[in-house]
């Protein structure tokens, strides 16, 4: 990846960084860098911290302009995700429609269903939830239950969906249901658009580690969708939702793996406030996580090499930087609550507890959702490096 900027993009990283100095103040300026995939705190802030960068025209910016878009390349997106990286605004709200569902609907959908929804996504007037995983079907999704069958021009859903980030917030779900029961475990499978709106759909919060309650389960008895809302073709959901898992893997782990940087600087100032970087083994563990903070931010560029088409395949290199980073900051949750010391160990009023504290608690998960850890080295190891597939049950 060649990070020097042509006189254009020099002009739009400059576009970028006047528009934060601009418009990145008052509330939002106090709320730099809060929140997180897994963590709803000041999410009204954060919502409209969305629909100020919807007015300056900076969601969905490689969407096409018929939708809301900018048509931006991937240089010019690139450009963005490190300069958002580098002003540290409040961590956006609406990732779900934005950088899963929208993409996977570019590529999968109708006409129809891309000027239903795509401009109301850009728009942050609707909010998405991911109806995949399933009690007995996380990791292996090609295992789930939910069903959905045609009753005149509706579907109707029976089934229950966990694991649903801010599955409270949702208008709209995108959810995976078995529509050909007698059909091969990886097919018979659709992807459903469903309303949440409606007397058949329950969220339930789940309250997580952190105490936050944004996490949900969801639960369709007779819920109804019409019939014309599947992405992709009936029965072919699987193809399509390992679309969007590969986005989630890809594009939207760079600008996570650029905030972890900020979050490394936080555990180092703890270790120097408090005196612990005179301790040479957490000084060790400090250079550790400094340089996988780096690594991780190379990955996400040779992904974007990729993407290109001036690199490896993209899908590899998202499944790697994937592993690599899940496993990373697990390790960086550890050393921070060591450089904090005893402060680690102290949470203030009603459970508050501080970034350090989150990070501790919250990677334990990044090593499971969008993909385990397991699951990834199996697909390294099969698809990319040739090896022998695991042997199965019949």
């Amino acid at each position: 990846m060649d990070l020097t900027l042509s006189p254009e993009l020099k002009d739009f990283q400059e576009e970028i960084r006047t528009w934060f100095d601009e418009h990145l103040v008052g509330d939002f300026a106090a709320h730099k860098g809060v929140g997180f995939s897994w963590d709803d705190e000041a999410w009204d802030v954060r919502v409209a911290w969305d629909k100020e960068l919807s007015a300056g025209g900076w969601l969905c910016l490689g969407w096409p302009k018929e939708y809301g878009g900018r048509e931006a390349t991937v240089d010019q997106q690139l450009v963005f995700q490190l300069e958002y990286a580098r002003a540290n605004p409040p961590f956006r709200a609406t990732t779900q429609g934005q950088d899963l569902f929208g993409p996977t609907l570019l590529h999968f959908g109708t006409p129809e269903q891309k000027a239903r929804f795509l401009p109301k996504i850009v728009a942050v007037e609707e909010m998405w939830g991911q109806g995949f995983s399933e009690p007995g079907a996380g990791s292996d999704l090609a295992g789930l239950r939910t069903k959905a069958h045609l009753d005149g021009d509706e579907w109707v859903i029976e089934g229950q969906k966990v694991w649903t980030s801010a599955g409270i917030y949702a208008d709209w779900m995108y959810v995976l249901c078995r529509t050909d029961a007698d059909a091969p475990r990886h097919r018979g499978i659709s992807m459903l658009l469903v309303p949440v709106d409606q007397p058949g759909v329950e969220v339930r919060p789940i309250r997580n580690i952190l105490g936050g309650s944004e996490f949900c389960e969801v639960f369709y008895t007779g819920a109804r969708t019409s019939k014309d809302m599947v992405v992709g073709p009936v029965d072919g959901g699987w193809g399509v939702a390992m679309g969007a898992l590969g986005t989630e893997r890809g594009t939207t782990l760079l600008a996570e793996h650029l905030r972890i940087k900020h979050e490394v600087d936080q555990i180092i100032g703890a270790a120097v406030g408090n005196g612990g970087i005179a301790n040479p083994v957490l000084r060790r563990d400090l250079v550790k996580a400094w340089t996988d903070a780096r690594i991780m931010e190379w990955n996400g560029l040779r992904l974007m090499t990729g993407i290109k088409g001036k690199g490896g395949d993209p899908t590899v290199q998202a499944s790697i930087s994937k592993v690599f980073a899940s496993t990373a900051h697990t390790r960086m949750g550890e050393t921070a609550m060591r450089a904090m010391g005893a402060a680690g160990e102290l949470t203030g009023d009603d459970y508050q507890l501080n970034r350090l504290q989150q990070i501790f608690l919250a990677s334990r998960a990044e090593t499971i959702y969008g993909g385990t850890t397991q699951v990834q080295y199996n697909v390294l190891s099969e698809r990319t490096l040739g090896l022998p597939r695991e042997p199965r049950r019949d």
